[in-house]
């Protein structure tokens, strides 16, 4: 059995980026975990959609609430959490999340099993979602078994009054 060396991530600690809507910090990847679970941060500018639906087929994701409002939509449901809050987003359903407020939005990203922390990784190395150029969009997103439908934003943006792409949160 492998065991994993402990660790404390301070909150400046780990690599950032920008995945186009949305920033990304990495905290805990797969290699550590034994590939179990990963962790990354999200902070989201006010009104930042984070992605168009998309869906995971290899993994599920938790997002846990550290501050501000995350709205989501979930199959047909659409949900707001607030600090403290835990939203479970099941592998094979279509989904996407925002920052439902006006203020700072971040959260906490568990990805179960781990892997997926490195198409945002490589996400981030294209110059994020909103720059990269289609083609190798996506051809990572299959290599990352994801499915997105980027026709859904205008919809998305109407509906929930975020915007796509946003700007990066400034601390």
């Amino acid at each position: 059995m492998q065991t994993a060396s402990p660790v404390v991530v301070g909150p400046s600690d780990g690599n950032a980026g920008f995945l186009g809507s949305i920033g990304v910090r990495f905290m805990i990847d797969g290699d550590r975990t034994a590939e179990n679970f990963s962790l990354v941060e999200h902070p989201m500018s006010p009104r930042a959609l984070a992605a168009p639906l998309h869906r995971h087929t290899r993994e599920d994701e938790y997002s846990y609430v550290l501050e501000g409002r995350m709205g989501a939509l979930l199959g047909d449901d659409a949900l707001e959490a607030g600090a403290g809050d835990l939203v479970f987003k099941p592998r094979n359903q279509w989904h996407t999340f925002w920052n439902a407020g006006d203020e700072p939005c971040r959260i906490l990203e568990i990805i179960s099993p781990a892997g997926f922390e490195r198409f945002f990784a490589e996400l981030v190395a294209l110059g994020g979602a909103a720059t990269a150029d289609p083609a190798a969009l996506g051809e990572l997103s299959a290599r990352y078994g994801l499915e997105m439908d980027p026709t859904s934003v205008p919809e998305l943006v109407e509906r929930f009054g975020v915007r796509f792409p946003a700007e990066p949160l400034v601390a």
